[in-house]
């Protein structure tokens, strides 16, 4: 199977190292399997899709909506970096899953409209998919309803005509979307359960996503679920796109 590829940039190791173990352990896939590049740390290289089954990119802390000032140098390079991959991808209809910062990114470069309307705090959250939802495969076998984590600063207030629309919550109308026949992003994470939250909560705890006397509340918050379903967005994505070498 000719590996996928999977865009990181949480510039903690402890963090990268817990979001990397999740995607392995929820996609079924083995190191050799999931070829990962940091981009936080040094730029992308050359890349040649041929040689992958698909792009994956995971969490970050960069916000796709904020003034260009606000950016750091690195925030800049990777976002120009996400911003050439995606012509490319875009124009095959390379199978791309973004989860989270995969809304800010594709998002963005589709012509959504990308700002903090629709922010969430970090918990748990009920998604609703739509008709179309239910007839995609990568949410082949997931009910109508299921609870996920979330936790951003930035979300979709309006999708382009092109996209459509997968799932939704109450609080935040664009949960997940897809461009053409094999680019998603998802707003919830697909990759977390409620010791993966509880893992991100203590590693971020001041970091200024939350008070950091909430920490523990929080955590208490997330183990009350039992979130499963969000990771068959994982398998089903793995199943559908692996191709052979």
């Amino acid at each position: 199977m000719l590996p996928f590829l999977f865009l990181a940039s949480r510039a903690e190791d402890a963090a990268a190292e817990d979001e990397y173990a999740a995607y392995l352990r929820f996609g079924g896939l083995e190191p050799s399997g999931l070829r990962r590049i940091r981009l936080e740390a040094a730029p992308l290289p050359e890349l040649d899709l041929d040689g992958f089954s698909g792009v994956i990119v995971g969490g970050s802390p960069f916000t796709s909506s904020d003034p260009p000032g606000h950016k750091t140098a690195t925030q800049h390079r990777v976002e120009r970096e996400l911003s050439g991959l995606l012509d490319r991808l875009v124009a095959r209809d390379f199978p791309f899953l973004g989860a989270c910062y995969g809304v800010g990114t594709l998002g963005t470069h589709q012509g959504a409209v990308i700002d903090r309307t629709y922010g969430e705090p970090l918990g748990a959250a009920d998604i609703e998919l739509t008709d179309a939802g239910l007839e995609d495969p990568v949410l082949s076998g997931m009910p109508r309803t299921f609870t996920a984590f979330t936790g951003h600063k930035e979300a979709c207030t309006a999708l382009p005509p092109h996209a459509v629309l997968l799932a939704r919550s109450a609080a935040c109308p664009v949960q997940m979307f897809r461009i053409r026949q094999n680019l998603y992003a998802t707003q919830f994470h697909p990759e977390l359960d409620a010791e993966g939250l509880c893992t991100r909560i203590n590693i971020y705890r001041y970091a200024g996503y939350f008070p950091p006397e909430s920490a523990g509340q929080l955590m208490d918050e997330a183990r009350q679920f039992t979130v499963t379903e969000p990771m068959n967005i994982l398998k089903n994505f793995v199943a559908r796109y692996a191709s052979g070498a």
